[in-house]
């Protein structure tokens, strides 16, 4: 049963739902937290099929023994918890159940930069050179809160937003378990600019080859990045800048090679419409990609 060894940190009610949350949840069942109930998204259907599926933070928590619920109403039964953690839980928390249990944030950015819905993709695609994570208090206001205590690290030239995320998440945990162990602790309230964060769109992984190379490689690193080649979607999975060579915006330099207004990148691996991932020497046997084609066309 989680939470069994004896522990000095405050009992606790966990709201989460994506991957990066099983991260801080498992750090928390290791240092022995007593965990009242884990609040997470409902099922609902994910990846292929029709299937309803459970998110990832819940499939844990029932691992470790956990009580569930869905709805954060419940949270009004609970008695023994004095603290909430959340960790992309994915919904906006109500002033009238802050006012009844406190709660945590551990949230991927360096506070108040990129406050909102997606630090890590904007950070990646803004081209910061690195980033971090905060503990932070849960307003009613959207990442406004006193900051408990933060953890940073460098954006490298090939972290991708999932690689990212599982460092921050990693960091996160460390960072809240620090705080937890020294709880109450007086928070710093935020200075600075603020930047926001908004909820990635599905348009904006569309790949316009007269940008930079450069942004074209963060957009890749960033995003579901995809193109349309002969009328399909062709989603980028991997690419690689190169240098400036004569060439038309667009145009294969090389069979796996396209030419932008500063330089090239190189296509290193790729998903077509309807199969799997490949590398892209595998594509362009298959697409009969010739060089001086425009894949703008």
């Amino acid at each position: 049963m989680a939470g069994s060894k004896k522990s000095n940190l405050p009992t606790l009610v966990f709201l989460g739902s994506p991957e990066p949350a099983v991260v801080v949840l498992d750090a928390l069942v290791s240092a022995g937290a007593h965990i009242e109930a884990v609040v997470t998204q409902p099922d609902a259907k994910r990846g292929r099929g029709s299937l309803l599926s459970p998110t990832p933070v819940k499939l844990r928590a029932l691992e470790h023994g956990l009580a569930v619920t869905h709805n954060i109403a419940d949270l009004a039964t609970l008695t023994q918890s004095t603290l909430g953690v959340v960790v992309a839980y994915g919904r906006i928390i109500s002033a009238d159940i802050l006012q009844r249990l406190p709660m945590l944030n551990v949230h991927f950015s360096l506070l108040p930069r990129w406050r909102g819905a997606a630090p890590v993709e904007r950070a990646i695609l803004a081209g910061d050179s690195h980033t971090g994570v905060c503990i932070m208090d849960v307003e009613a206001t959207l990442d406004t809160g006193a900051v408990f205590a933060q953890s940073d690290t460098p954006i490298a030239d090939d972290d991708t937003s999932s690689s990212l995320t599982t460092r921050l998440a990693l960091l996160g945990a460390d960072a809240l378990i620090d705080v937890l162990t020294r709880w109450p602790v007086v928070g710093i309230a935020q200075s600075g600019e603020s930047t926001y964060a908004h909820k990635i769109s599905a348009a904006e992984g569309l790949i316009d080859w007269r940008q930079s190379s450069e942004q074209i490689c963060r957009q890749v690193r960033a995003l579901p990045a995809y193109c349309e080649f002969n009328g399909q979607r062709l989603r980028i999975l991997e690419v690689s800048q190169q240098p400036h060579q004569d060439a038309a915006v667009g145009e294969f330099i090389t069979p796996d090679t396209i030419a932008t207004p500063n330089g090239s990148v190189q296509i290193l691996r790729v998903q077509p419409a309807g199969k799997a991932a490949m590398s892209a020497s595998d594509w362009v046997r298959g697409a009969r990609i010739g060089v001086g084609d425009n894949i703008s066309k």
